[in-house]
């Protein structure tokens, strides 16, 4: 681990893993429709930051594992924020799309 480390973000890929790994979790892509049609991990729900308040179509239970992902890591991390508010308890950000080296699917 190097000086620096602390500046990167959320290793995406790992997160995307960990999702994969976690029964009943739900991974949510909080860009716009636009850049979620441009590319998005397989398996994500677009649900942009601004539309947060509609989780609970998606997650209804509060325990629900959410892994967060958007393009950089930034709006995610509000996004979990924001989640967590809501009263979420199982929130991950993994970061953003752009650090992602998996499959991605239009």
């Amino acid at each position: 681990m190097g000086f620096f480390d602390f500046l990167r973000g959320p290793d995406m890929d790992a997160g995307v893993e960990q999702y994969r790994q976690t029964p009943g979790a739900l991974l949510l892509d909080v860009r716009t429709e636009g850049e979620y049609a441009e590319g998005h991990v397989p398996g994500a729900k677009n649900l942009p930051l601004q539309a947060l308040e509609g989780i609970a179509a998606l997650a209804p239970a509060k325990d629900t594992p959410l892994y967060v992902y958007c393009r950089s890591g930034a709006r995610s991390g509000q996004a979990a924020g924001q989640l967590q508010r809501m009263g979420y308890t199982r929130v991950t950000n993994i970061g953003g799309i752009m650090n992602y080296r998996g499959k991605v699917e239009r």
